[in-house]
């Protein structure tokens, strides 16, 4: 067996247009609007999400960072920011000179407690950035009115939330801005890459010429009018991501059977706590994540699925505000999120890609059942 926690899925339809691509020798755009198929692609994603405007980006950290450059945060401004996630989210504070203010998280939900978002909010606070961990939207209702009550923009991390919706809403379309990679452990991948959808045309404005040294048509000539630098997609990308957009429906839907198959056959064992979709969600399973009664029965749990070929992966066994960089730099210690903490010693990922079939999914659930009740 040989199952790994994510993988791109991808056949001659993207090669075809890869090939198209080459051929016709457009491999990229330096002016701010970008080439043909970085347009259609922009076009396309902006009406997926149910966004005016999307804009293409070399990375999701590109886009967490452009949209905070667009946004003016600056040297000494506060950023509201989880741990229990990857470390770009916060990095993309740091590197605007920024500081991440570490915001613990809900228990069962796995995402940014509101409550204590507002309870570390200072008057250096100028953004907050919820994640959308493993495919689960956030309180964007909380989220947002607390950020509200202060006149401070909510930038969505969507990295992982491809197709996830909260009330009818799809994620990248609540904050002032939305953050979306298209990395190959993604729901939908392009190698690298990442957009951001907004509802704002001036700031997509912005944006557009951050990406590409904050450049601006004047006249016959381009112009640097703002700091910005190369964050540009290339053609050969946003062709792959125009495929991967147009198959995203089926890959949701693979995902959602996947999720449902695994949670039938592992309910109701004692010491396994299962994801869960809250009222008014909809989970796009990019993972899905078990928590475990001790870090002890975790690990044991991830050694023997990883002996059979299953990808179980700990996200994220050593929280953000805990990595040497940010203990050095903020002087952080154990104990400052408690919820996250714990958090980070029980939970375990699942496989329940599109890549896997039915008998797949069985195999899985079987092993982990078959395991824990040798470790009871």
């Amino acid at each position: 067996m040989n199952i790994p926690i994510n993988k791109p899925v991808f056949d001659d339809e993207e090669i075809m247009e890869v090939v198209d691509v080459l051929r016709r020798g457009i491999l990229t755009n330096s002016l701010p609007e970008g080439g043909p198929k970085v347009k259609l692609f922009e076009r396309e994603f902006a009406a997926f999400i149910g966004v005016k405007e999307a804009v293409a980006v070399s990375s999701g950290t590109a886009a967490l960072c452009l949209s905070l450059m667009a946004l003016g945060i600056k040297q000494g401004d506060e950023v509201l920011v989880p741990s229990l996630t990857f470390v770009a989210t916060a990095n993309s504070v740091l590197l605007l000179g920024g500081k991440p203010v570490f915001v613990d998280v809900d228990p069962k939900t796995y995402t940014m407690d509101p409550t204590d978002a507002e309870r570390k909010m200072t008057s250096r606070t100028k953004a907050i950035i919820p994640v959308h961990l493993y495919g689960l939207m956030a309180d964007m209702d909380s989220i947002i009115s607390v950020a509200e009550r202060r006149g401070i923009p909510v930038v969505e991390d969507a990295a992982q939330a491809h197709g996830s919706q909260l009330k009818g809403r799809k994620a990248g379309s609540l904050g002032v801005a939305g953050c979306f990679s298209f990395y190959p452990s993604k729901v939908m991948a392009t190698g690298e890459g990442g957009m951001i959808t907004t509802g704002d045309s001036d700031l997509a404005a912005s944006l557009r010429s951050i990406r590409t040294h904050g450049q601006e048509v004047v006249g016959n000539e381009l112009l640097t009018a703002r700091l910005g630098a190369n964050f540009r997609m290339p053609e050969v990308e946003a062709a792959v991501g125009l495929v991967q957009l147009r198959k995203l429906p089926k890959f949701l839907e693979v995902r959602r059977r996947n999720a449902k198959i695994m949670s039938e056959v592992l309910d109701g064992i004692e010491g396994l706590e299962l994801p869960f979709e809250p009222e008014g969600y909809v989970h796009n399973w990019y993972l899905y994540t078990v928590k475990l009664c001790s870090q002890r029965i975790r690990d044991k749990l991830q050694e023997a699925l990883n002996l059979r070929g299953i990808g179980a992966t700990v996200y994220y066994r050593t929280p953000v505000h805990l990595m040497p960089l940010y203990r050095r730099l903020f002087n952080l210690e154990e104990g400052l999120l408690p919820v996250t903490e714990d958090l980070s010693r029980r939970l375990l990922s699942i496989p329940v890609h599109h890549g896997m079939s039915e008998e797949d999914v069985l195999m899985v659930a079987e092993a982990i059942k078959k395991t824990l009740a040798e470790l009871a």
